[in-house]
Parts: C-alpha cells; structure tokens; sequence
C-alpha cells in the first residue's frame, strides 16, 4: 500500500454541519434567490449525495462548503469551527476536469502542493496519488492524450494528493460516457473506502446517488429547500436491480415530482 493510502497518514474526516443557510445572488438588480433555510448535518466519513432539479442551488451549496463564497443567512461548521474562507482541507471536484493544457498528468496534479510551497518535499505524494487512481504509467502524457474518463482520474488525483477531509464533488461523472461513468463510480467508492474522506456529491442521476451514497439529500426547485432525506442503508457494492434500490429510486422520483412518470 502507498504512503497515501496508509489510513494513519491522513487528514481525520470531517463533520460538517449546515445551519439555516440561505444564498441569494444580486444579477443587474434582480435578485435570484438560491437556497432557503438549509439544514443539514453530516458525520465525519460519510458519504452524502444531493439530488435536485437543475439549477436549485445544489452547486451554490458545495461553494459555500468549500468556503469559496459565504451565505448571506446561516452558517456552516466544520467540527463546530466556522468556514470563513477556502482550506487545502475542503477540495471541490468539478464537472470538467480544468486541467492545465501545457502541464503534464505530473505536474497537473502537483499544483496545489506546488502552489503551497510543500512540492521538495511531498513529491512523494504525487506519485502515491497518481497510483491511486491508475495513472501512474500517464506521468509524462498531457491532456490531450488522455481520455476523458482518464481527464477525470487526473482531477481526483489533483484532489486526493492534497489529503482531504472533505471531498465535494460536483458531477464528476456527467460528461463522462456510461461504461467509463460506472468504471468511475466504483473506482471513487473504493477510494472513500481507502482514504476514508467525507464525501459530498452532486449527481442529476438517481441510480448513481443510490448507488454511492449513505444517504440522499433531496432538493426542491429554486429556492432549493431540503424535502426529503433517505438513507441507503446497503453494503457495497451495490446492485442496479437490487430490489430495494429499485423501491428507494421511485421514491426519490416521486420526492422529485415525477410519480407515475417513470
């Protein structure tokens, strides 16, 4: 096992706890209401997927996690100590992979130790997370050569060499096709498993969040309002066509409006 997958060697998992959040953005005088009275408490090392209509603030919420924007109303904790700012400890992965062009796999995934001065002496740790994802043999390559699934692999790696505590995940897999999106999803839950980060992730796919997560957070249209939180109480891995994954996905798409449709 590397140095990186070693439980003892990484960052504790976090709790985050949300409290009456609210979020509204000022657009040419107009404002766009985004999340209204959110609350939402989730233990360290759990696993939690949030679920909504496109555009109800899902993504608003994972900023205001991470620490890259503050709510207008409430507030948020990380082990009862106030975000207030971006933390190497809180990572979001985005959608696309935002790899830099002219940098190899390597160096693509150096850039947070890089940026924060620890690159002499935890270039180890490149290497470890680049093994962790299946990429080692792709140091050298450059974006271009890689495929999107592999993209997507690089931007984890990026993620996890910074040994987070809080891994947010803004669909990570949405772009990606449906072999290589399934290859993903068990390939991230192997990695929570190992590393043992909290997880938090936004998926428009139900299967993908009952496949995942510990528990689904359903959202309501904008202004997102929590209207229901199920939990999946099934080991890994989990089935498709288990039954009562089958029950819980129609009733995340009745919490969605869609009862009888599907």
């Amino acid at each position: 096992m590397s140095a990186l997958a070693k439980p003892p060697q990484h960052r504790a998992a976090i709790g985050l706890s949300i409290e009456g959040v609210a979020h509204h953005y000022d657009l040419g005088g107009r404002r766009l209401e985004v999340l209204s009275g959110i609350d939402l408490d989730i233990a360290p090392g759990e696993f939690v997927a949030l679920l909504g209509p496109s555009g109800c603030g899902k993504s608003t919420l994972l900023r205001l996690a991470a620490g890259l924007e503050r709510p207008r109303a409430g507030r948020l904790t990380e082990d009862g100590v106030p975000i207030e700012g971006a933390d190497p400890s809180r990572i979001l992965v985005f959608q696309d992979p935002t790899l830099f062009p002219w940098r190899t796999v390597w160096k693509n995934v150096a850039t947070g130790l890089e940026a924060r001065g620890l690159l002499p002496r935890e270039r180890h740790r490149i290497d470890d997370a680049l093994k962790l994802v299946g990429l080692d043999a792709f140091a050298t390559a450059y974006p271009h050569q890689l495929s999107g699934g592999m993209a997507q692999r690089v931007a984890i790696a990026r993620a996890l060499v910074n040994d987070p505590a809080l891994l947010l995940l803004d669909e990570p897999f949405g772009k990606l096709d449906s072999l290589t999106r399934l290859t993903m999803q068990r390939e991230l839950i192997a990695l929570w498993k190992r590393s043992g980060f909290t997880a938090l992730l936004v998926t428009h796919d139900v299967e993908e969040a009952l496949l995942l997560a510990d528990r689904v957070v359903v959202f309501s249209d904008r202004p997102a309002r929590i209207v229901a939180e199920i939990p999946v109480e099934k080991p890994h891995p989990r089935r498709r066509d288990d039954a009562d994954l089958v029950r819980l996905r129609q009733e995340v798409l009745e919490r969605l409006g869609f009862a009888g449709d599907v």
